[in-house]
């Protein structure tokens, strides 16, 4: 059977089709799942991380809506901080994070924590894993039920409440601005959110900040899979702030010719 050949990332901004963001984001047994009116429907997942010999557990909620669930560029990041751990000198992660120092990281739109809680068992960073109030009794069970395995190799996770936006600037507050890093996985969706993640941003990564008040130079790493035509605009708004690179292009799933791409932000 033939395949369809992998896009590139501009392919991918340019391409005419816009995808049906659930059909990739939920596949049909999930899709099943999420139009079900069972209200305490749950699916418990492990997820083996080699470098580590370890598994981390994540409880979804998939009847509670899409920030209970799995999301397919989130396993990018978790497959990439594994392979970072078992090679630290190469990989599209090396340049991000040194083998020298504990990393500070910041998780935005966290949803089930599976990110989060891996970068601070392969890094044994200390991570700030965030999402909406609602979603936040969720990911705080799954940060307690991966507690012993996080102390075995040396992570710490918190978890805080930040909506993006003006209306977060008071969550913002209370989580400080002392992060190395910044990560988040499938957070481009919706147009609406571009401007409310962009001023979050900008927020935490001291973007437009006078000299006095930079410290020093911060890193947001991006997993993305497009879905819509408009995904774009995101990015040409961000690149006014930002320096934006692709440095990782997974291969794609399913037949599509799409696959997650992880892309760098750095202040310019």
């Amino acid at each position: 059977m033939a395949t369809k050949p992998m896009a590139s990332p501009r392919q991918q901004e340019d391409d005419e089709e816009d995808i049906d963001p659930m059909k990739i984001l939920l596949p049909d047994y999930e899709l099943e799942l999420h139009n079900t009116t069972t209200p305490n429907l749950q699916q418990d997942q492990r997820h083996y991380i080699p470098s580590i010999n370890s598994t981390i557990m994540v409880r979804q909620l998939p009847s509670q809506g899409l920030s209970f669930q799995l999301w397919p560029a989130a396993t990018t990041l978790f497959t990439l901080l594994d392979r970072h751990r078992s090679d630290p000198t190469t990989g599209p992660l090396s340049p991000i994070f040194s083998p020298d120092c504990t990393p500070n990281i910041l998780e935005l739109g966290s949803g089930t924590g599976l990110v989060g809680i891996a970068a601070a068992v392969t890094l044994a960073a200390n991570v700030t894993v965030t999402d909406l109030p609602h979603v936040i009794s969720n990911l705080q069970f799954n940060v307690d039920a991966n507690a012993d395995t996080m102390a075995l190799f040396g992570g710490t996770v918190n978890v805080a409440a930040l909506r993006w936006g003006e209306e977060g600037d008071g969550d913002f507050e209370c989580i400080g601005q002392d992060f190395d890093v910044i990560l988040a996985s499938d957070v481009v969706y919706h147009d609406h959110l571009y401007e409310p993640l962009l001023h979050t941003l900008r927020l935490v990564m001291g973007a437009g900040a006078g000299e006095k008040k930079k410290k020093k130079k911060k890193v947001f790493v991006m997993t993305h899979l497009r879905r819509w035509k408009k995904d774009s605009a995101f990015f040409k708004r961000a690149k006014k702030w930002f320096d934006v690179d692709v440095i990782y292009v997974d291969s794609p799933c399913h037949g599509s010719r799409i696959g997650v791409v992880v892309y760098r932000f750095s202040q310019k």
